[in-house]
């Protein structure tokens, strides 16, 4: 399933398995609580599957979160990593969504990936076709943000930014103001 504008966003299954060679880079994990089943290899030392309701569990130590990339649930396990505020999370890069609200409240920081990603099956090959949109690796705590800042993958990391607020909003006309008075 992709959240691609030009594709559907209520795929065929959730099942989408991170590439190992991120959990490589990034990990190790001490839990990942939106584990496949079955899968080819484990994202962390402890892996609840839908069966478990990742959830309803109680969340521990550093948490790898690569959700059902179901637009009506996805927000709903954001918001959980954000409050436990230790973990990263793999999402397409909708940043004008909704649900990537928690991750611009709380985030430590946002890798912008270079290249979308091939997820694998269950049985660990590789899908035929990339995500369908761009991907980004988002880490919650200040640990996180240097595993995600001494990984080498390939993009653009962003540490700092401003919640603007709709009531805040800066006019285009106000901008170059700004800008042309400095």
């Amino acid at each position: 399933m992709t959240l691609g504008s030009h594709q559907t966003s209520i795929g065929k299954t959730q099942v989408h398995i991170t590439p190992r060679w991120i959990i490589e880079r990034l990990g190790p994990f001490d839990m990942d609580p939106a584990a496949a089943s079955p899968r080819p290899w484990d994202c962390a030392r402890v892996n609840y599957t839908e069966r478990d309701n990742g959830l309803a569990q109680q969340w521990f130590g550093r948490t790898w979160l690569n959700p059902p990339f179901d637009r009506y649930q996805v927000e709903r396990w954001i918001r959980r990593l954000a409050e436990h505020g230790h973990g990263t999370t793999l999402l397409h890069a909708r940043t004008e969504a909704g649900w990537f609200e928690p991750i611009w409240e709380k985030a430590s920081g946002i890798l912008f990936m270079a290249d979308r990603l091939h997820f694998h099956r269950p049985d660990g090959t590789r899908q035929p076709a990339n995500s369908g949109a761009p991907p980004v690796l988002v880490s919650f705590g200040a640990y996180d943000l240097s595993r995600l800042r001494d990984s080498g993958i390939a993009g653009a990391l962003v540490t700092e930014w401003h919640h603007i607020s709709p009531k805040s909003a800066i006019t285009a006309p106000d901008l170059f103001a700004r800008i042309s008075a400095s």
